[in-house]
């Protein structure tokens, strides 16, 4: 059996994709995915499976939420083991002992090609800073991340691929409940 986490780009944002959590979650079951828990209303989702190809479940998933809400969503999967990782090697917490009320996640869809990655540079007068990962980039927003130009639709348009943000609270959330499934 696999545990994945599941994040979903851009609902329940303004009031646009409304996705309750209720809905989402029996959603889930029903592709026969088991142990389903939700964290918050923007659709992060943590379930087990004994698929084992992320790329296929990812596609179904995508499938069944546009056939059931009408729209689409990107979904960003991950397997505890990745979302491990994450928390043990944050660059910021280990190498600066930054204050996590500050940091952020950006997951990306894929993982980015070198070409790609070399487009990333901090906009001028920034005093956001970023650092990739595998498949992710961590980030530092000392201003908060709502005033940083490190936003999804930044990294979307320098790596042209989907990306969505989660805050470190959030993260460590996830991870705690992977940690309770285990």
């Amino acid at each position: 059996m696999n545990t994945y986490i599941s994040m979903l780009r851009g609902i329940n944002v303004s009031g646009q994709k409304k996705i309750r959590m209720i809905a989402l979650r029996s959603l889930y079951e029903a592709m026969n995915l088991t142990n389903v828990q939700t964290y918050l209303q923007s659709g992060n989702v943590v379930f087990d499976t004994d698929v084992q190809d992320k790329r296929k479940l990812t596609a179904v998933i995508e499938t069944q939420i546009k056939l059931s809400f009408g729209y689409p969503v990107s979904v960003f999967l991950r397997e505890a083991a990745d979302l491990r990782r994450i928390i043990a090697r944050n660059p910021f917490l280990l190498e600066r002992n930054a204050d996590p009320a500050y940091l952020h996640v950006t997951f990306l869809y894929t993982r980015p090609t070198a070409a790609a990655l070399s487009k990333l540079v901090v906009p001028q007068n920034e005093a956001s800073e970023f650092i990739v990962g595998e498949q992710e980039i961590f980030l530092f927003c000392p201003d908060g991340y709502g005033r940083t130009k490190l936003t999804n639709n930044f990294f979307e348009r320098k790596l042209n691929m989907p990306a969505t943000t989660r805050n470190w609270r959030t993260v460590n959330a996830l991870h705690q409940m992977i940690k309770i499934e285990d």
